[in-house]
């Protein structure tokens, strides 16, 4: 899920944020470079105590460090400048789509079971694991809650980011990530790249085991993601092409239009539409 292309507006983020922090969202003060990152974790750590949130979190917070290196990805984002094409040949989405169709019949009862509870086929969550993480293969080398701190700290979209460092703070608190979770730069999670505020809210148990990774568990992850989808609006057994009635669901998860084309494309290969 690539962070700069959610569709969020400002309005929206803020209630968002409003909801966690009882009204008072911006005491902390935002930086553009590491040497307010500690004074301001201060800060933070002083309002999430005061708004409830544990000791626990509230440690793992403490521990973490200026993400220089989400600061640089951010800066740098040019993927989704590329003409469909191109997009398309940079992702690998012939290789997605061949593996894609290997694995929905090697896990043809997970995703038949997915499809039964969200309506969603296998073909776009095949092609959306395969593009944010080559099925799993590669989920990110940063510190989630550094990467996020940072991110909420940092003067550029600090009202964005700060929703989603109090959700992964409570994602600690809930055991769902821990102080050494590791993901992508933006603190996205897992195998099909969630951020902490989607964890909490569409996060599914598809193992059926009582909890959820979204790291280990691919039906976790897969479910999950399936649960979002619908969340933004899927309908069972409507098509999911543009101009259809589930393309707006894809849509909802990245609002970059050569990315959304791509998973319909992708999709629909591994589908056999």
């Amino acid at each position: 899920m690539a962070v700069f292309a959610r569709k969020s507006t400002f309005a929206a983020v803020a209630v968002a944020i409003l909801g966690f922090t009882g009204g008072n969202a911006y005491a902390a003060t935002c930086g553009n470079t590491s040497a307010g990152f500690e004074n301001w974790k201060q800060e933070f750590g002083r309002e999430a105590a005061g708004r409830g949130i544990s000791n626990r979190a509230l440690s793992a917070l403490a521990g973490t460090k200026y993400a220089s290196k989400t600061i640089s990805a951010d800066r740098n984002q040019h993927s989704f400048k590329l003409s469909l094409n191109q997009f398309m040949q940079k992702r690998g989405a012939k290789t997605i789509a061949s593996k894609g169709k290997a694995l929905k019949k090697q896990n043809a009862k997970l995703f038949a079971s997915i499809e039964q509870r969200y309506g969603v086929p296998a073909g776009p969550l095949i092609a959306i694991w395969g593009m944010e993480t080559g099925f799993g293969g590669f989920m990110g080398n940063q510190n989630t809650l550094s990467a996020v701190a940072t991110l909420a700290y940092d003067c550029r979209r600090s009202a964005f980011f700060t929703e989603q460092l109090y959700a992964a703070l409570k994602l600690v608190e809930n055991g769902t990530i821990s102080a050494n979770t590791i993901g992508a730069a933006h603190g996205e999670i897992g195998q099909t790249q969630f951020l902490p505020a989607n964890v909490l809210k569409y996060g599914a148990d598809g193992d059926g085991n009582g909890r959820i990774d979204m790291i280990k568990s691919r039906a976790d992850a897969l479910a999950s993601t399936a649960n979002f989808l619908r969340g933004h609006g899927w309908r069972a057994g409507a098509g999911y092409q543009p101009g259809q009635a589930n393309f707006g669901a894809l849509q909802g998860w990245n609002a970059a239009s050569v990315y959304q084309q791509a998973i319909a494309i992708i999709g629909a290969e591994i589908d056999g539409n």
